[in-house]
């Protein structure tokens, strides 16, 4: 099996650099231009399934190439981003002013610290992990998965083997990533890919 997996466009949270876990904004203006470019890139594909976090900025990315494709837009819950707990909906550079030894500690990558009221890093791997593998058990050929920049970065490194404690995966809005997915093995065929995103623009990088 192919999986195509897709960073949402930037939302109006990533615009203001502003933390959205599982918060849930809409995407810019930009964003849905990159969801159209995702789709364009995508649709000519013999894809057969497309699946998606729920939450509204991945499920808009998702939408273009359902749509283009016939197909409606499995989700999962699972495919959500990191819970951020109270650092929801806050601004980055405030949280840095009001928050620092919380906001270093999350920036060290420890996989056990959880900011506060939200989870960690490994557990976000153990769910990345059982949705991926759950997706690759289905009798598809190639599927699309539309998810967030931390979900993904984490299921990458859980089903590649990367150490817990190693961040080697930062993706950009509207990136796309191919994984092939064999019985017992995954290879990564291609990371961050953002030709299509040229003539649209980029946004940011980075999870949460």
């Amino acid at each position: 099996m192919l999986i195509h997996c897709v960073r949402h466009g930037e939302s109006s949270y990533n615009a203001e650099g502003r933390i959205q876990g599982q918060s849930d904004p809409a995407l810019s203006e930009l964003g849905r231009r990159q969801g159209e470019a995702v789709a364009e890139a995508l649709a000519q594909l013999p894809i057969d399934a497309v699946y998606s976090s729920p939450l509204r900025r991945a499920m808009q990315t998702a939408r273009p190439l359902a749509d283009a494709l016939q197909l409606e837009v499995r989700t999962d819950d699972r495919l959500m981003e990191v819970h951020a707990g109270d650092f929801q909906d806050q601004l980055r550079t405030d949280l840095e002013a009001l928050r620092p030894e919380e906001m270093a500690r999350w920036r060290s990558g420890d996989p056990d610290f959880a900011l506060p009221g939200g989870e960690t890093r490994r557990h976000l791997m153990q769910r990345g992990l059982e949705v991926f593998q759950q997706i690759a058990d289905n009798a598809h050929k190639q599927v699309v998965v539309v998810t967030h920049g931390g979900l993904l970065a984490a299921a990458l490194k859980a089903l590649l083997g990367v150490p817990a404690r190693r961040h080697p995966f930062l993706l950009y809005n509207g990136s796309i990533s191919r994984l092939r997915s064999t019985v017992g093995e995954v290879k990564l065929l291609s990371l961050n890919q953002v030709d299509h995103l040229n003539r649209v623009g980029f946004g940011g990088r980075g999870d949460l």
